[in-house]
């Protein structure tokens, strides 16, 4: 399969994950609105979300891939065998103690994350009793990245990909027919949605198993005490180990500033923290379907050409990606900083999703916007340092673009309020983005291939055309005024954006951009 199938498939399935979490929200936003209550659910689910990244497809799969696609190429599927068993166990066994401590420790979780919901009577209780329902998910989850790491070296990629649709479907449930019983109980129906996050975890895990025995390379976990020991004594696990320390404080810092940012909103205005959560989820379209299936193609990919010392496929594979980044991240860049209000006002402005929350959440899309393309540029760059099994250089950077950010929050934040939390992380975006690309190109581990001033060239006349009609757009029609015409307002939202990607197309076609042999490479 080709670079681009490959990448397409993951795309695909990422967009069904992104549509039906779409739909999630939307249900939610209708049914629960915002209030101190959905306030505390996002910071309860943040928390494991938070460890997930960090632990499961962040830190860990960052030092897993690279080690295993290399181990295979170099001595093949029997001793990849081997160090998948040994890493599942020690992984199980570290998981079990850590989310038995994750539930204990909850109260201090949600203060370091949100001490502000104390301000309303119910928020910081009801985001402890959450988060304690709904840790033992980062368990459930990192063995998810576990095996996803496997079938991605192994060149599977729809499995990993579809999974989270799972879990979007669950929560989809439990706001249909979970919330209405909880009612019925008396309980808050928001609780409803912890369940839906744990039953959505095991439905994960649980379709990771066949298409791993069908590969044979399904896990054998060892004992506690004699497993752990013998997966210690492993050269290659101790490598994955060591591997993981700097992945983990560079993976930890862009984490560590989402908690800021998170702890900051929680001081704000209430419902800061859904409005960013809402924001989060449509800036999550681009970055998933273009970074991070791109990232997950490529990074097996690159490690298995640098364990076979091609420097030249290496090299190429960066520079294809990196195109298809600056191609399709751009506009959809624009599309963000001039197109928010009509997007988030058909998406989410209906049931008790006012039109206040509709501009506050509209400010904080278009923010985002600012650094998206160098957001998703991150996920092409950094598998470039991981391959070369560099975490140290990508952890340095991660330090300083933190310190940076949180510089400009301390000036923004009073003038802008939660929306000033989005622009800052699109700024670090850029800022973490053109470092390692500097990084790469000082060491010649990336040569870029010829053409990219005429390419940035065309892709900003498309840019120009796709924002002057969305723009224009956005201003014409009263978004917000429409809500009771949903089927119009839909209507014209498909239209201004299918009308608006046909346009950037065709001015790259005209401009001379090879679409077919760009997909080709």
């Amino acid at each position: 399969m080709s670079l681009f199938k490959s990448a397409s498939t993951v795309s695909l399935f990422t967009l069904a994950s992104r549509v039906t979490g779409l739909i999630r929200d939307l249900l939610m936003a209708s049914v629960f609105g915002v209030s101190a209550l959905t306030d505390a659910f996002n910071v309860a689910f943040r928390i494991p979300n938070l460890f997930r990244r960090i632990f499961g497809e962040g830190a860990f799969s960052q030092a897993f891939v690279p080690v295993l696609a290399a181990t295979r190429t170099e001595r093949g599927d029997d001793a990849a065998r081997l160090l998948v068993d040994q890493v599942a166990t020690l992984l199980t066994w570290i998981l079990v103690l850590f989310c038995v401590a994750g539930v204990v420790a909850a109260p201090i979780m949600v203060w370091a994350m949100a001490s502000g919901l104390r301000q309303t009577p119910q928020g910081f209780d009801a985001a402890v009793l959450m988060t304690r329902w709904m840790f033992p998910y980062i368990g459930f989850m990192s063995l998810v990245a576990l095996a996803g790491g496997v079938l991605n070296t192994w060149r599977k990629f729809a499995v990993p990909a579809a999974s989270p649709v799972l879990l979007n479907l669950a929560l989809i449930l439990s706001i249909v027919l979970g919330a209405p019983w909880f009612r019925r109980l008396g309980i808050e129906p928001i609780y409803a949605q912890c369940v839906g996050v744990m039953v959505g975890g095991v439905l994960q895990l649980a379709l990771q198993l066949p298409a791993l025995r069908r590969i044979g390379m399904l896990p054998r976990i060892g004992t506690p005490l004699a497993g752990i020991r013998r997966a210690w004594k492993d050269p290659e696990t101790r490598k994955v180990g060591k591997l993981m320390v700097p992945a983990l404080i560079g993976v930890s810092v862009w984490q560590l500033s989402l908690v800021i940012n998170t702890q900051i909103a929680s001081h704000l205005a209430p419902g800061s923290v859904t409005w960013l959560s809402y924001a989060d989820r449509l800036m999550e379209f681009p970055t998933a379907m273009l970074g991070v299936a791109l990232g997950v193609v490529l990074m097996p990919q690159l490690s298995a050409a640098r364990a076979a010392k091609d420097d030249a496929r290496y090299s190429s594979m960066i520079d294809w990606g990196l195109r298809l980044v600056v191609m399709l991240a751009v506009p959809c860049s624009v599309a963000l900083l001039v197109f928010s209000t009509p997007l988030v006002a058909v998406l989410f402005h209906n049931g008790a999703f006012s039109s206040e929350d509709v501009r506050r959440t509209s400010i904080a899309l278009a923010y985002y916007g600012v650094g998206l393309t160098g957001l998703v540029a991150i996920k092409i760059l950094a598998p470039g340092y991981f391959a070369r099994h560099d975490m140290r250089t990508p952890m340095l950077i991660a330090i300083a673009v933190l310190i940076l950010t949180q510089a400009l929050n301390l000036l923004l934040v009073p003038v802008l309020q939660h929306a000033a939390l989005t622009l800052t992380l699109g700024l670090g975006g850029i800022l973490n983005a053109g470092w390692l690309l500097i990084g790469l190109l000082r060491r010649k581990s990336y040569v870029p291939e010829p053409g990219w001033i005429r390419f940035l060239l065309q892709v900003a006349a498309g840019a120009v055309a796709l924002g002057a009609l969305l723009a224009w757009g956005s201003a014409h029609f009263d978004w917000v005024g429409l809500r009771a015409d949903r089927l119009v307002r839909v209507g014209l939202l498909a239209g201004l954006i299918a009308a608006a990607g046909l346009l950037y197309f065709a001015v790259l076609a005209l401009t001379g951009v090879k679409l077919r042999s760009m997909v080709r490479r």
